[in-house]
């Protein structure tokens, strides 16, 4: 059976398709983004990552992944870089050696109390083209979809 939509007859303009304008919303903000931390500063991941383990105090890599939808590999990746930067201390679970445990170094909770500020500078610039209901609006519906 084919979808309802696959049998339509009017054109498809990729510029209307929800994939194509949420790719491009992201890349907006990524651009923002790195405008406001800087080309040195975090990664959007590296500091959605910061960001989660400052908030959970001590966290598992495996849950810190799923907490902010990073895929293993992914994951791994931006906790040896944390790591090397002396950003995140890791550590093996008493309970459970297979298990990694993760907190912020000092280092890391100085450098997140600076940046935090930051993240907030960089949502308001991306929602500035909205009206302030349409913001909500926006991250209502935004949150449904995730």
């Amino acid at each position: 059976m084919q979808h309802p939509a696959a049998t339509a007859t009017e054109a498809y303009v990729l510029e209307a398709q929800v994939g194509h304008l949420l790719r491009r919303a992201h890349q907006r903000h990524v651009s923002l983004f790195t405008q406001i931390f800087g080309v040195d500063g975090p990664t959007p991941m590296q500091y959605a990552a910061l960001v989660k383990i400052g908030e959970m105090g001590e966290v598992s890599q495996n849950l810190l992944g799923r907490l902010v939808a990073m895929d293993p590999a992914t994951s791994q990746g931006v906790i040896k870089r944390l790591t090397e930067q002396g950003l995140v201390s890791r550590k093996d679970d008493p309970h459970d050696r297979r298990r990694a445990l993760l907190s912020l170094t000092d280092a890391g909770h100085s450098l997140i109390e600076t940046q935090i500020p930051l993240g907030r500078v960089a949502s308001a610039e991306t929602l500035a083209p909205l009206l302030p209901e349409e913001r909500g609006q926006l991250l209502a519906l935004l949150s449904k979809l995730a």
